[in-house]
């Protein structure tokens, strides 16, 4: 390389997953030479089911209209904005204005790192839930901030500790990261959660970023933090089509919050990207328009899927929440001695249980299951099984570890 890269770049690594789907690509490389079947792999959340048929549709039609291909509004479509009011309305009970509270976004991942770059110096501080999504540590990172972590405890119901919190010193904290329904445990939210981190929030000065594109999945009450008394003043959420809607691909989500953090996220934004293919806007608004009967069919089946989820749980003597929220699994694991898996401890010094867990179901049985460490510290003991895997895929992934097992007896 010519020149040497930006020092930021030195405080990430390349995504995980990224890495690790290098490695399951030349292992099904080997094992379609060895003449085996390729590996399982439930560890991304990525929904495997069709988007709503009026979306596809509404995709499709507008494609091929001659007139739909040319840059886009850097704001989104008036009807969009409208689309994602009117589901705040209708589903949270939260009214925002489609024209100023409302910034459509290409994924909501990107706003990740539009929030930091938008609101944070170097040396601005963070607080980044522990365990949590990796992305909210990296954009920190990234803009040069100083990532301050909070813990997630089981025995908290994997709230934050509030207490806690007030003890720690916040000066120079400008965001917090919040994200419930929460990602990787499967904690619900509640009024009372979101209450009391409002109140933290206008207390402490703190912007609090909650992401929220679970609230739909195993979920018949969704919530929005923008709901409570006062949010507007403190709080920003982030949502997507994503998972709700079978549209990861897609990338499609949203930022609703004050006009004026609106206006702050748009001037970073702006000169990020060109907008939003109108096709897909055009089909979003089609997406959002579903009523109760779609999220009825779609956790009707996730409700299948999480317990042959947990029927791996219960081979490999995991514990789990049975009436987890969210679409993953998120269990802890003892040590490997003491699985009913009897799996061997592999050579790797250092590794959490949950990397051992992992790895070894990997490598012995062709089955990937996350490791929790990637989250976080207090995700170390822990693995994860995502529900975007048809039953007879989670069914097969069970023969396979049942039949490493037998073998290992």
């Amino acid at each position: 390389m010519i020149i040497r890269p930006a020092k930021r770049t030195e405080s990430v690594q390349e995504y995980y997953f990224s890495r690790k789907l290098k490695e399951i690509a030349q292992m099904n490389l080997d094992r379609k030479a060895a003449g085996e079947a390729p590996v399982i792999n439930l560890g991304i959340g990525s929904p495997d089911g069709m988007p709503p048929v009026p979306a596809v549709e509404a995709l499709c039609e507008s494609a091929i209209q001659p007139g739909n291909h040319a840059y886009q509004s850097y704001v989104g479509l008036p009807e969009l904005r409208q689309a994602f009011s009117d589901w705040y309305s209708r589903w949270y009970g939260v009214e925002l204005d489609p024209a100023k509270e409302i910034q459509p976004l290409v994924g909501s991942k990107e706003a990740i790192l539009l929030i930091s770059l938008a609101f944070l110096d170097k040396g601005d501080k963070v607080l980044v839930p522990d365990p949590g999504y990796p992305t909210y540590s990296s954009a920190s990172k990234l803009v040069e901030a100083e990532i301050v972590t909070y813990d997630l405890r089981a025995e908290n119901g994997w709230w934050p500790d509030f207490e806690a919190l007030e003890r720690m010193d916040l000066s120079g904290v400008k965001i917090m990261w919040t994200n419930y329904p929460n990602m990787p445990t499967g904690a619900p939210a509640s009024e009372q959660l979101y209450a009391r981190l409002v109140d933290f929030g206008r207390r402490h000065g703190i912007l609090i970023c909650n992401d929220n594109p679970y609230s739909f999945i195993l979920n018949d009450r969704p919530l929005s933090i923008l709901a409570q008394p006062g949010a507007k003043e403190c709080c920003l959420e982030l949502n997507s089509l994503s998972k709700a809607h079978n549209m990861a691909g897609w990338r499609i989500g949203m930022v609703a919050a004050d006009a004026q953090v609106i206006s702050e996220i748009l001037k970073v934004k702006s000169q990020m990207d060109s907008g939003m293919f109108k096709p897909l806007q055009l089909a979003a608004v089609q997406a959002l328009a579903q009523g109760p009967e779609w999220f009825s069919q779609l956790n009707e089946e996730y409700r299948r899927r999480r317990v042959l989820a947990g029927r791996i749980f219960d081979l490999l003597g995991a514990e789990y929440d049975h009436n987890s929220t969210g679409m993953f699994l998120w269990g802890r694991v003892g040590d490997l001695q003491e699985s009913p898996c009897h799996f061997e401890r592999p050579e790797g010094v250092g590794k959490s249980a949950g990397e051992q867990f992992s790895d070894r179901i990997l490598h012995k049985a062709g089955v990937f299951i996350t490791p929790g460490f990637i989250f976080g510290k207090n995700g170390e003991d822990y693995i994860r099984i995502s529900l975007c895997a048809k039953p007879q895929v989670l069914e097969e992934a069970y023969d396979r570890i049942s039949a490493v097992q037998a073998k290992l007896l």
